[in-house]
């Protein structure tokens, strides 16, 4: 072989080395990392994720988890960097899926993809799914401590429930929030207090007031499943039917005192046209008993009548 061969032949094996020596320095901790773990993967995996602009040791940790949990065959690379490449968590995906593989809850990789994608969090919807979680109905985060609702007696209630949920994991993509769970069961809760005869059944059985909110199905079309509805104080605040009462009897009043107002000023003005009509007629009798001399002498003058006098000498 001519020297320039060996030459050219020596470069490129040179450079062939350097490279080698290049992925090792910058792959090997991670390459052996996922070999002991079971998780292989190559230098040309590795490389590529470099091209793509894909942080590789979190998808190598990602598959390790994965595959120290029984789930790696499932989850080729290829996968992991999609969802990474989509703008996913994909370290928190796998996490959930290692809790909900662990808890018997049956959630697939692509649906864990697609609730993180939804911008829901996938892990907080499986540990809530195992552990369930209580909110407060009102949200303290509103101003308001408790709800006020009014029993048919007109008594007041302020009550103050307590809502246990589990995430529904079928539903959570699309499903209502937190919001509208406590939106719902306070509406429930004012209906079945406003349906109650007297605010006394409701503070010996409030019980029932919760049964009968949790028998509405309000977790339907929501990310969340109702456990159970407490009711954790009821007070009593004011008579509301007695204040609407007292209020409506004022209003009477004044609308009465201001009718009776109406038919004096009636008769006020009635008394005033009769005393101008009675001014009335007897100015005309009064010009009527002028005329009556006047008509006299003209009568006398014209010889239509005659005068006592002159009867007497006839």
């Amino acid at each position: 072989m001519p020297p320039a061969a060996l030459a050219v032949l020596g470069i490129m094996l040179g450079v062939i080395g350097l490279l080698i020596l290049l992925m090792i320095f910058n792959y090997g901790q991670i390459w052996f990392q996922a070999y002991w773990s079971k998780a292989a993967v190559t230098f040309l995996e590795l490389l590529g994720m470099t091209l793509r602009k894909v942080n590789a040791r979190t998808i190598v940790q990602a598959r390790i988890m994965a595959t120290q949990a029984g789930l790696g065959k499932n989850i080729p690379p290829s996968r992991l960097e999609a969802h990474f490449l989509a703008g996913g968590d994909v370290p928190r995906v796998i996490r959930a899926l290692i809790a909900a593989h662990r808890a018997g809850i049956d959630l697939d990789y692509d649906r864990a993809c697609a609730i993180d994608l939804a911008g829901r969090d996938v892990l907080d919807a499986v540990q809530t799914s195992v552990n369930p979680k209580v909110i407060d109905c009102p949200d303290v985060a509103s101003g308001k401590s408790t709800l006020s609702a009014v029993a048919r007696n007109g008594v007041e209630l302020r009550i103050r429930a307590r809502v246990t949920v589990r995430t529904n994991l079928q539903q959570l993509i699309g499903g209502a929030t937190e919001e509208t769970i406590i939106a719902r069961v306070g509406e429930g809760i004012i209906t079945s207090i406003g349906s109650a005869p007297t605010h006394f059944e409701v503070m010996e059985h409030p019980d029932t007031i919760s049964k009968a909110v949790l028998e509405r199905g309000l977790d339907a079309q929501t990310a969340f499943q109702i456990v159970s509805i407490d009711i954790a104080d009821i007070e009593v605040g004011e008579n509301i039917g007695a204040r609407l009462q007292a209020d409506q009897a004022e209003a009477d009043t004044r609308v009465a005192r201001a009718k009776a107002e109406e038919r004096r000023a009636v008769a006020i003005a009635r008394e005033q046209e009769m005393k101008a009509a009675t001014a009335e007629n007897r100015a005309r009798v009064l010009q009527a008993e002028a005329s009556v001399p006047k008509s006299i002498g003209e009568a006398l003058r014209a010889g239509r009548m005659q005068s006592q006098a002159a009867a007497g000498r006839a």
